[in-house]
């Protein structure tokens, strides 16, 4: 069974005879059902009895269970309480607005707010331009979401995706000092979404849309970008599409083959699918099919959705149909965004030498990527526990960095190829191999290469506009 070591963490407490070789006993029955034990801490000791707070990671909730009943079964040994470490993280949520200036008397008051900040209000009123370098709005993000496609576990409403917002906009702040706030909306209504946010707009410096299901999102975001003067990022389309073909350039490098000569498949047609065609078009690929429930998209199948209508005009050149066993034949890379199990292992078998496998279906992939490793060359997955996982850790925050910091007011596919390659150029000649073809989240210069590269594009663009 694999283990998580973080996300599925426990602490138990136990109430134990006063011997502390029991101790010993507690750590070899969590190894023996499978757990890991991470600390163990003695809290009390005294002549009836120890209490002893014991840490371990388990590889899913029914997992952790059967660790806490592995433990009550020692003998001697009594579980008094468990915690969820994850849950006890979140309790009062994970972000909070703090004072960047000091309110410590009348006079920092009188300053910060009435009166002196009526003169501020009035300067803004005669020099609008000025709102984001004298407010927040020059380095803030709304973080905008209806609840619709949260992570993977579907349509959950906004209080339920509340916690995810709250750990994008963490992630803004720790990756690129962005200060990021979760608006979590009360409709799955794209003119009321749309409305909404063009409402709240003027006291951000861009919009960043997140787990709002397909094709709603695809309108959503159109009609932002027509109407706002601020840059609109739908992180679950662009982020992962600019990871992906960072990774996928630095996977080629590994097994020494040209972008515009490969056969993709992609699984999953849905938002990411769509804009990772998109972007893999743009790089230089030209040989794309796309594979979603019924099959091959392909030109000439009236049954195809609009949205599906208009993937299938720019991919699948060799009108190839049937299943995604019968697409992946002869093709040099997979890319899943799709279902957990849906590749059977040996079907990497039917495709072309040193092949590419990129399975993303978060928790659980599309094929077992230790089972995926026996027959490709390069296999990546979106889990943590994995060599190369592709997150969108690495795009957004330097993605939006770069945007605050050229006051861009849109976001342009220019844009996203000039932070994949950012990502990509991270990894050294002398550290790329077959584990190891993008870099960790915690990677310093991701972050800084992605702004600049952004940055760049936007000042680029400015200067041919004029």
């Amino acid at each position: 069974m694999s283990v998580t070591p973080s996300s599925y963490s426990i602490t138990m407490r136990l109430h134990t005879a006063p011997d502390h070789g029991v101790v010993g006993q507690v750590a070899t029955a969590i190894a023996g059902a499978g757990g890991v034990v991470t600390a163990i801490d003695v809290a009390e000791s005294g002549r009836d009895r120890l209490v002893v707070d014991v840490t371990c990671s388990a590889a899913d909730a029914e997992h952790a269970a059967r660790l806490q009943v592995a433990v009550d079964e020692v003998a001697g040994v009594e579980v008094h309480k468990v915690s969820d470490r994850t849950f006890l993280l979140h309790i009062g949520g994970k972000i909070e607005v703090s004072s960047k200036v000091p309110l410590k008397n009348r006079d920092d008051l009188s300053m910060a707010y009435t009166p002196g900040v009526g003169r501020v209000s009035m300067a803004l009123f005669e020099n609008p331009e000025d709102v984001p370098r004298l407010t927040i709005k020059g380095n803030s993000v709304a973080v905008v979401t209806d609840g619709s496609a949260v992570l993977g576990l579907g349509n959950l409403g906004p209080g339920a995706a509340l916690p995810v917002m709250e750990g994008k906009a963490a992630l803004f702040k720790r990756f690129a000092d962005i200060d990021a706030w979760p608006i979590c909306l009360a409709s799955q209504d794209t003119d009321e979404i749309v409305r909404a946010v063009e409402m709240i707009a003027p006291g951000f410096g861009g919009i960043n849309l997140e787990d709002i299901a397909a094709p709603r999102c695809f309108e959503i975001e159109r009609r932002l970008r027509a109407s706002l003067d601020i840059p609109v990022f739908h992180d679950d389309q662009h982020g992962t599409a600019i990871v992906v073909l960072a990774a996928l350039t630095n996977a080629l490098r590994v097994v020494d083959k040209a972008m515009r000569e490969i056969r993709v498949v992609v699984s999953g047609g849905g938002a990411a699918g769509t804009a990772i065609v998109t972007l893999l078009l743009a790089a230089g690929a030209t040989d794309i099919v796309v594979v979603d429930r019924a099959g091959a998209i392909a030109r000439g199948d009236e049954a195809l959705s609009a949205t599906h209508r208009q993937l299938a005009e720019v991919t699948n050149p060799r009108g190839v149909r049937g299943d995604l066993h019968q697409a992946l034949r002869g093709a040099d890379v997979f890319i899943g965004v799709s279902a957990p199990g849906v590749l059977a292992p040996e079907w990497i078998q039917d495709m072309a030498e040193r092949a590419v496998v990129f399975a993303l279906a978060n928790p659980d992939p599309e094929v077992d990527p230790v089972e995926a490793e026996k027959y490709a060359a390069v296999v990546a997955s979106g889990r943590s526990d994995y060599p190369n996982q592709i997150n969108n850790v690495l795009a957004f925050p330097g993605v939006f960095r770069g945007l605050l910091d050229a006051r861009a007011n849109d976001v342009t596919i220019q844009m996203l190829l000039g932070a994949a390659e950012a990502i990509a150029h991270v990894v050294g000649d002398d550290e790329l191999n077959p584990s190891f073809i993008i870099p960790t989240v915690f990677h310093p210069e991701v972050p800084k290469a992605v702004a600049a590269a952004v940055r760049a594009s936007a000042e680029a663009h400015r200067v041919t506009e004029s």
